[in-house]
């Protein structure tokens, strides 16, 4: 079959975005593979599937499938592009709409700029809602990693995310220890791994092993994860700008069950077609 596409991407992280709304698509875990793949697909590192939404207080329905071809709950970079790709698609004429995901509500705003804002939702702390096995909902806990205690924060912003503090971001053991925390034992649903270093209480770098993905060059939830957790452990302030190596995003909180939001770009690189 031959399916059309759009190829986005939010501060470097990438999308394969699908109109589930006017053709009806139904892939599986293999077709999705072959899409992500960099080599003989298209190459992302989530594809991003739109549907109508059943629910009569959201536009549409918003489904996320990582490279490895697992559906997920949550992408916030996913959700910037999502806004942007159903205006410009002629899906909807609403500058802020209400989308549907496996975990609730959200509602992107594309802003006259040509920026969009997201309300990601309040941030989960529970370790049995992450979920996060023997956690005690404390600011910081203890992993062991390959015998190592590591420092961490833990919450759910939609999808389960691990930040730990680093000296140099650079320098952070990401290709190793981030694989062996998202498959860590203590995250039956896995989980996506964070490394964030402190420049000021305004400014972190960031970088995250996401969760059936690997490393990405920006991780839109694990922006809003590490600054939640960077205010909760006194570090940063409720208003911060977060460099990736894909781009720059800004992250505001205001505390306790207030919601997160996050603005960044979101910029189309090409439509195309693919036999698969």
């Amino acid at each position: 079959m031959k399916l059309r596409f759009t190829k986005m991407h939010g501060a470097g992280n990438d999308f394969v975005m699908i109109d589930g709304v006017r053709q009806d698509i139904h892939l599986t875990p293999e077709q999705l593979r072959l899409l992500a793949d960099r080599h003989f697909g298209v190459g992302c590192d989530q594809i991003l599937l739109v549907e109508t939404s059943q629910l009569p207080d959201a536009d549409f329905r918003y489904r996320i499938f990582n490279a490895d071809g697992g559906e997920v709950e949550q992408c916030g970079n996913g959700a910037r592009c999502f806004v942007r790709f159903v205006l410009d698609q002629g899906l909807t004429q609403k500058r802020e709409i209400v989308v549907e995901t496996k975990c609730g509500l959200i509602s992107p705003r594309l802003e006259e700029s040509g920026q969009v804002t997201v309300d990601m939702g309040a941030p989960v702390f529970e370790a049995a809602r992450i979920p996060f096995i023997g956690g005690s909902d404390a600011v910081i806990e203890q992993l062991e990693v390959a015998g190592e205690i590591v420092q961490i924060s833990t919450l759910s912003m939609g999808n389960p995310h691990v930040v730990q503090v680093v000296a140099d971001v650079e320098k952070a053991p990401v290709a190793t220890q981030g694989p062996l925390i998202e498959n860590h034992l203590r995250f039956p649903q896995r989980v996506n791994a964070g490394f964030m270093q402190v420049v000021d209480r305004s400014h972190i770098r960031l970088r995250v092993y996401e969760r059936g993905a690997g490393e990405t060059l920006s991780c839109g939830t694990g922006a809003c994860a590490a600054v939640v957790a960077g205010i909760r452990r006194g570090l940063l302030d409720d208003q911060v700008h977060v460099a990736t190596r894909g781009g720059a995003l800004n992250i505001a909180w205001a505390g306790g069950g207030a919601p997160v939001l996050m603005t960044g770009p979101a910029i189309t690189v090409f439509e195309g077609e693919i036999n698969i």
